[in-house]
């Protein structure tokens, strides 16, 4: 089988295993939002499981992102048990550093929690630090699951990656479903860390089948343990950086009303459906070929791959950003609204989702681009973008909170992030010389183009038969299934009709199998 054949195989895999698991996450939310609602226990939970976030990325990204390279050059010189090898030292010593992270965390809960929730006072307060501790054993485990997401990837497998949503949001459903109403807002925390827990169970039957065993390794002289740490640094300090986004929103929005902090929440999720399915599948298995073809010196070879990449994200962002812009409000109405979560609710996360949405292409790219530094062994760039992305945040975020509250956070987020994009791409024509700029051009009008006729066609759809069918759940439903149906079909042809080389392909594949 081809590169490419196995490399479009395995964007599927992550692709289908991914949409199950997101599909799982959804009902989550929607459980989430109909057993609490969008109010003081749910802002306090995601506070505080936000700190945690920022922990837990410390691993699982920073780990996985910097282990893979470094990875392949143990395979070349010392064979695949020199990897397992220094893999089960990574475990061991991250395992170390991630029990003591939670000793100091857990003494310095009160502090933090007045770092990241200014508005937060009395019993709310205390809630805040109670759920932080509860949820810091999550730390440890991520530092394992981190390590074994990038062993297992540098091994092209990719199923537990893609499919390690699934057994967590099972975890979270059971306990919305069965347990919520006898332990609350705790027990949901409590429910968070047995959840991560599941997730390394779905990764241990994969690594065992690579030949993986675990066995105590304990050096902290290993001269490629220290190679990831080194590259780890600003890859760390990055990733905080990027997470300071998202605790900054959630700070200034302690101050608005109630429910400020859920509706940029709900609305972060929906917005992250289309990266944590179709953006995270593509750079996942892009990025170890990106990574071989840098340690083989082939930049041109990189370049094409940077490129199949970035038209990928590009087909598939840019009618998502119109579509959550046209549709946000029926999209939040059917994904929420029901229980706890009322009308109010959904207008304040449509509002936040829109503004979320238009910095979707960016985010997007952005993701792109940090793998393509990263398999060039640069670390540092990344960073300081991201140091860049934030101090813009922030000054959008004081400016703009004013005028329009909670969606003007989403909207400074938004902004900030297409700024640092375009710094990434100008930096890495620098590094690397000519990226084809005026091909990315050429792909985003046509694109784009396709993608507000397909727009237009939605909305005029929705609204048409939601004012036939009247005001119910169900016609609600039929009347958005039907809008984004046609807009794909729309879109799909426009795509074809402009000459997009990916759609054709697909397209003349189908038409191969079908006639062959």
């Amino acid at each position: 089988m081809s590169t490419s054949s196995e490399t479009t195989k395995s964007i599927f895999i992550i692709i289908i295993f991914s949409l199950g698991s997101k599909f799982l996450g959804f009902l989550r939310e929607i459980l989430i939002a109909a057993k609490f609602g969008s109010g003081i226990e749910t802002d306090t939970y995601f506070v505080s499981y936000g700190l945690i976030a920022l922990i837990m990325a410390i691993f699982t990204n920073t780990i996985t992102t910097t282990f893979i390279p470094v990875l392949s050059e143990i395979e070349t010189r010392e064979g695949k048990q020199g990897k397992i090898k220094h893999t089960n030292n990574m475990i061991t010593i991250l395992s170390f550093v991630s029990i003591i992270l939670v000793i100091i965390s857990w003494f310095l809960s009160p502090n933090l929690i007045k770092l990241t929730a200014k508005g937060f006072y009395g019993e709310q307060y205390n809630l805040a630090i109670e759920l932080l501790r509860i949820g810091l054993p999550v730390v440890i485990f991520s530092s394992i699951i981190g390590t074994l997401t990038g062993f297992l990837q540098s091994e092209k497998r990719h199923f537990s990656s893609a499919a390690i949503g699934i057994p967590l949001n099972i975890v979270y459903i059971f306990f919305l479903v069965f347990l919520s109403s006898n332990f609350g807002i705790k027990g949901f925390m409590i429910t968070t860390v047995i959840a991560v827990i599941s997730q390394l169970l779905i990764q241990i039957p994969e690594a065992r089948k690579t030949g993986y065993r675990y066995k105590f390794v304990f050096d902290l002289k290993d001269e490629y343990i220290k190679k990831v740490l080194y590259l780890s640094i600003p890859v760390l300090i990055g990733v905080a950086i990027n997470d300071l986004n998202v605790i900054v929103d959630r700070t200034l929005a302690s101050d608005l009303v109630e429910g400020s902090i859920s509706a940029l929440n709900y609305a972060n999720k929906l917005n992250g459906l289309i990266l944590g399915v179709f953006v995270t599948a593509v750079t996942t298995v892009i990025f170890p070929l990106l990574s071989k073809e840098s340690n083989n010196n082939n930049i041109n070879g990189l370049k094409k791959i940077m490129s199949d990449g970035v038209n990928l994200i590009l087909l598939i962002t840019i009618p998502a950003t119109v579509g959550l812009v046209v549709l946000a409000q029926p999209i939040v109405e059917i994904a929420f609204q029901r229980g706890e979560f009322t009308i109010n609710d959904t207008i304040m996360t449509s509002h936040a989702l829109i503004f979320y949405s238009l910095g979707l292409v960016s985010m997007s790219l952005r993701l792109l681009l940090n793998r393509v530094f990263y398999s060039l062994q640069d670390t540092k760039t990344p960073m300081i973008n991201g140091a860049i992305s934030v101090g813009l945040n922030i000054i959008l975020n004081l400016i703009l909170v004013k005028f329009m509250a909670h969606a003007g956070l989403a909207f400074a987020t938004s902004i900030a992030n297409s700024v640092a994009t375009l710094l990434m791409f100008y930096g890495l024509k620098k590094k690397i010389g000519s990226l084809g700029t005026k091909g990315y051009i050429i792909i985003f009008i046509k694109l784009g183009l396709a993608s507000t006729v397909m727009g237009l066609i939605a909305y005029f759809t929705y609204n048409g038969l939601y004012g036939m069918l009247g005001a119910s759940k169900l016609y609600n439903l039929i009347s958005l299934l039907a809008a984004v149906g046609l807009g794909v079909i729309v879109y799909g042809v426009l795509c074809y009709v402009f000459k997009v080389e990916e759609v054709r392909d697909v397209i003349n594949k189908v038409k191969n199998r079908l006639f062959k």
